[in-house]
This record gives C-alpha cells, sequence and structure tokens, in this order.
C-alpha cells in the first residue's frame, strides 16, 4: 500500500512558514526584536527607492545630455585631407548622403572669433550653414528657447542664450566679430571686423553650446573667412547615432583621398565615459545603505534566535530536521528584505513617475525654488525609469538581506537542543 507523503512536510513547507510567521510577530517582551525588524525593513523600503529614484534621475540628466548633443552637432563629421578645406563639396555631400543608415549631409564652414558688443566680448565659434540644413538641426530649429526668427537668417546671424546674454544683446542689435585671420598688409596680418544684425537667439539647453555658437549663412561665412568654393567640412546625420562606427565605415571609401571621418561619440567619449563612472560609483555608493540594514536584520535574528533557544530545542526534540530550522530562521530574515524590497520598488518608482508633480508640491510649500532656473537641466528635473536600473537594486537588496540571514539561521540549526533545554 502506497503511502504519499505529508502535504508541507518538503523544505519550506507549510510548518516552517507557520513558524516563521510566528516569530515575526513578536509578543511584549520580545518588542525589541520587532523594532529593530522593522527598521530594517524601512530601511531596506528607502534604500531600494532612493537607489531608483537617484539612479532614474541620473539617466534623465545624461539622456537630455546626449539628445541636445545631438540635436545640435553632427553625428559625423567629414573634414579635409588638405588644410585649405574642401573643395567639390557638394557632390561630396550626395555621395554621403546616399550611403546606408544617412539621413542629410550638408557642408559647412567653421572658424573661431571674437565676439564684441558696446558692453563685452567674447569668444565664439561661427559655423556658417545653408538655412534648410540648419533648419533640420532639431536643438537649434526647435529649441527650448527663442527670439526672432531664425528664416531671416540671410539678414544677418542666430546667436547663443548664453553669448547674448554675456554680450548684452537682444535681437536686432549688432554683434562685430573680428578674426585675427585678415588681410595680410606690409604692416603684417590685419584683423578681418564685421559687424551682423541679430535676427534669432536661441537656447539649445548646453550652456557649453549657447555660449559659443553664432550661426550665419554659408556663403556670408565662405566671404568672411576668404573660402570661397571650400567648406570647412560636411556634417553627417545618421538614423541611429549610437552606430556611428558602423555607418562610418560605409562613407570611409565614398571621401577615400578627399576628406577623413570624426564623429561625436569621439568628440565626447571622456565625457560620456564619466557620466558612465558617475552612475556606477553613485550606485556602489548608494549600495553600501543595504549592507547598514543587513547588519540590523543579523543582529535582531540573533536576538530572536537567542530568545527561542528553549523553543528551538523543543521543536528539534519534537523531530525537525536542522535544515528545517535553519529554513525557518531564514524565512524569518528573507520575509524582511522580500517586504522592504517590493515596498521600495513601488515607492521608488511612484517617486519617479510623480516626481514634477511633487517637484511642484514641495516648491508650493515652502515658497521657494528647488532649483536654480538659471542651471540648466535642473529647471525640471529629468527622470527616466529604466528596468535594468530597479533589478539591479531588488538583486543588491536581496542579496545582502539574504547574506544577512544565513549567519544567524545557521547558527539556530546549529544549537543543540540538549544545552538549550538544560536549564529549562
Amino acid at each position: 500500500m502506497n503511502h504519499r507523503p505529508a502535504r508541507g512536510a518538503g523544505p519550506f513547507s507549510r510548518l516552517e512558514w507557520m513558524i516563521a510567521g510566528r516569530y515575526l510577530r513578536a509578543r511584549r517582551r520580545e518588542g525589541v526584536i520587532s523594532v529593530i525588524a522593522g527598521f530594517s525593513l524601512v530601511g531596506i523600503l528607502l534604500g531600494v527607492g532612493t537607489l531608483i529614484v537617484v539612479m532614474s534621475v541620473m539617466n534623465g540628466f545624461r539622456i537630455e545630455l546626449v539628445n541636445s548633443i545631438l540635436g545640435s552637432q553632427p553625428h559625423i563629421i567629414v573634414l579635409p585631407v588638405r588644410s585649405e578645406g574642401l573643395g567639390d563639396f557638394d557632390a561630396i555631400s550626395e555621395r554621403v548622403a546616399g550611403a546606408p543608415g544617412v539621413l542629410q549631409a550638408a557642408p559647412f564652414v567653421e572658424g573661431q572669433v571674437m565676439a564684441s558688443s558696446p558692453a563685452a566680448n567674447a569668444g565664439a565659434l561661427i559655423r556658417g550653414m545653408r538655412l534648410a540644413d540648419i533648419q533640420r538641426l532639431d536643438r537649434v530649429a526647435n529649441p527650448e528657447e527663442s527670439e526672432g526668427d531664425l528664416s531671416r537668417l540671410a539678414e544677418g546671424v542666430a546667436v547663443g542664450a548664453g553669448l547674448a546674454r554675456t554680450l548684452q544683446l537682444s535681437v536686432g542689435d549688432e554683434i562685430t566679430l573680428i578674426s585675427p585671420r585678415g588681410l595680410t598688409t606690409p604692416f603684417g596680418v590685419q584683423p578681418r571686423i564685421k559687424s551682423y544684425p541679430i535676427v534669432n537667439i536661441f537656447r539649445i539647453g548646453v550652456s557649453e553650446y549657447d555660449k559659443v555658437f553664432v550661426f550665419m549663412p554659408l556663403a556670408e561665412a565662405q566671404a568672411y573667412f576668404r573660402k570661397q568654393g571650400l567648406a570647412t567640412g560636411i556634417q553627417v546625420t545618421v538614423d541611429q547615432p549610437q552606430q556611428v562606427e558602423a555607418v562610418g565605415t560605409g562613407i570611409e571609401p565614398l571621401v577615400a583621398g578627399e576628406g577623413y571621418l570624426w564623429n561625436w561619440q569621439r568628440s565626447n567619449g571622456a565625457f560620456l565615459a564619466a557620466l558612465r563612472t558617475e552612475a556606477n560609483v553613485m550606485f556602489f555608493i548608494l549600495s553600501l545603505i543595504f549592507l547598514i540594514v543587513a547588519l540590523n536584520i543579523t543582529s535582531s535574528l540573533i536576538m530572536l534566535v537567542k530568545d527561542k533557544g528553549s523553543a528551538i530545542g523543543i521543536l528539534r526534540t519534537m523531530g525537525l530536521t536542522r535544515g528545517a530550522i535553519l529554513r525557518v530562521f531564514f524565512i524569518c530574515g528573507a520575509s524582511i528584505g522580500v517586504v522592504g524590497t517590493v515596498l521600495g520598488v513601488v515607492a521608488g518608482v511612484l517617486f519617479v513617475t510623480f516626481i514634477h508633480e511633487i517637484q511642484a508640491v514641495v516648491e508650493w510649500v515652502t515658497g521657494t525654488e528647488l532649483w536654480d532656473p538659471e542651471i540648466r537641466f535642473l529647471t525640471r528635473l529629468p527622470a527616466v525609469l529604466q528596468w535594468d536600473d530597479v533589478f539591479w537594486a531588488c538583486t543588491v537588496a536581496l542579496g545582502f538581506s539574504f547574506l544577512a540571514t544565513w549567519y544567524p539561521a545557521r547558527r539556530a540549526a546549529r544549537l543543540d537542543p540538549v544545552e538549550a533545554l538544560r536549564y529549562e
């Protein structure tokens, strides 16, 4: 006659869960243990929630920065082999535009100048392009803030908001551009000086660009820098900016002998690497919160094991194995970690989802602005939730919780029932 095994008699059976639940519901004299366990749960909740929020905000900053770079700068630049510039730039642009993955190829003339006004002087970077090509630059054609009319570029220049603020200029004022590479005379090189009316002021959102950029028509830039019939390079926009190296391999044969390639990842490689390093270091530092919480879990379980010594001895004499005792106390500690992690994920996701509303409420209550509106990316706090970050936050929290539980649970399992009941 076959006998089925008793229901729930295996590992992590109903009996083990029942005993663990009884131990977690402390009586009055065990209140200190319950308080420590409660603080541990709150600590895990805050740790997981904080980690999710911080990583989401850092993701938002990084994505905003990269989008601003990609929206105002070429993904790939074809630079000339000859120092004077690219000669047949329209033909080269047409060939490059037909390469796989390329959306646009446009010639440009670029040069550094001194920008001057009656109020101040500042360094500037002139970029001369055809109006149709400038209007395809998303962050320039559709900036965060704009004054004037970009379509009137043929009548003057478009200036970054940071540069306009430094020079104390507005739309309609004239900006004087001074190039050190001017006419060569018997008395030396005479700087080229010319004034242009400002027809548009734009704010891209990256202060380094807003403080230096000046856009003007391609023909005017060629005349100003004395590059008639030449271009400084060709800027290329691709459909997959993260794959510029792969797209570049298809462009290189088309410009062989006339130019070479440079892309946005190489230009901003150190900056992007710094952002990744910062995110990794921040994740590591915030993860140390779980180490502190783990010590609280360990101390509360050690106290619980000490308090339940006689009960453990009785359970052992009734037939409960060492493995069952270990699992009972493992469930006690792991339950704190699992519940705290779940609540932390819920709290973190909700905070990220409603972060702008929370910011508005806090500003309304305190009557102050939390973020300086003059600093870009802090006027509207960006937060992008990535589930990879949530996964790793949960993994770290649960890992510390389980490790913290293992030692006291093993200690309880190794308790000798004779010693536990000697003085009872």
